[in-house]
């Protein structure tokens, strides 16, 4: 794992070329002003791997769906059947 650099605004200002071309190589920096974390530069590589769209859940679920049925697999209440705890909680008095 490659250790993300840190550097003020200003800093990074005077060293940005350098800066980018370690970036490009697979780093991360962190860039702050008065100490704090302000902005994070990274490769378009992995600027693209987080910006990838995900299925989403509707999307998800149909496909869990169909895989269940493509391997014959059956899902029944039963299968649910004890996993709940159904003890009472708790039992806070608002009378006391």
């Amino acid at each position: 794992m490659i250790l993300q650099k840190e550097y003020s605004i200003a800093e990074a200002k005077n060293k940005l070329p350098s800066i980018i071309h370690n970036v490009e190589t697979g780093g991360s920096v962190k860039l702050t002003r008065y100490g704090k974390p302000v902005a994070v530069l990274l490769s378009m590589r992995e600027y693209e791997k987080l910006r990838k769209s995900t299925k989403g859940f509707w999307k998800a679920l149909l496909e869990f769906r169909i895989n269940l049925i493509g391997e014959n697999i059956d899902i029944s209440d039963s299968d649910f059947e004890n996993l709940r705890d159904n003890s009472e909680g708790r039992k806070v008095s608002f009378l006391q």
